[in-house]
């Protein structure tokens, strides 16, 4: 006796089942992750309109913060290697990292922002007590196709306090960078161009829900096709 048709369609059917509802799971989640991310671009755009904050003992991500101290004086590093146009041709630079001493002795690196220069030449920072505002950026650690650093001549391809302190001869260096705020020099000036924002994570939940939720509906309807074929097959 030959097995009704319908009984062809069980295995596939409860797979498809199974996967349809594992999508909808998927968009869900993303969902309820887009609700968090906003939650943090929130947090963030109340940091970026404040003012910044003493920089506490244990920071939390997204802030903007700052340090009181003073500069340590002819001490400099170069992290990168980046182009910028201008208005007589691109010109190459990188961003200059300069020592800042807290009263309680550490040091912090901070990045002035990105400078043409090719060789790391301390920038002419005023001596005595000061304050420099930023956010903080975490050291990395080099990957396998990282470009070699010179400490020898203080140029440096990647991010990393200790390594770049050891260059410079300091000790008691704070984990973190602190990437300088504030607003541009002129163009074509030398200064330092310092960050203008902090930085936002990209915000691509609600278009990966719809992902999820657009493969459950084409899902369902190659499901259905598929069925349709197998009932009407002899």
């Amino acid at each position: 006796m030959t097995p009704p048709k319908w009984k062809r369609l069980i295995a596939p059917g409860i797979a498809a089942f199974i996967t349809f509802w594992l999508l909808i799971a998927l968009g869900v989640w993303q969902l309820h992750r887009l609700k968090w991310k906003e939650g943090i671009l929130a947090a963030i755009h109340t940091a970026e309109i404040s003012a910044p904050i003493p920089l506490p003992d244990h920071p939390t991500p997204f802030e903007k913060v700052s340090i009181a101290g003073a500069w340590v004086p002819g001490k400099a590093a170069l992290y990168g290697d980046e182009v910028h146009d201008s208005p007589t041709g691109p010109i190459a630079g990188g961003e200059i990292l300069m020592p800042f001493a807290r009263p309680n002795g550490q040091i912090v690196l901070v990045d002035l922002g990105w400078v043409p220069q090719q060789t790391p030449t301390p920038y002419p920072e005023p001596a005595g007590p000061t304050q420099v505002a930023g956010y903080l950026h975490s050291s990395i650690t080099p990957g396998w196709f990282a470009a070699p650093d010179s400490p020898g001549q203080g140029l440096y391809y990647t991010l990393n306090a200790a390594k770049i302190a050891a260059g410079m001869g300091l000790k008691n260096v704070n984990p973190k960078i602190l990437i300088a705020m504030g607003p541009l020099p002129p163009p074509g000036s030398p200064a330092p161009q310092p960050a203008q924002h902090l930085p936002t994570p990209p915000n691509n939940h609600y278009e990966y829900a719809l992902t999820w939720f657009g493969f459950a509906g084409v899902l369902v309807f190659e499901f259905f096709f598929f069925a349709r074929k197998r009932l009407l097959d002899p």
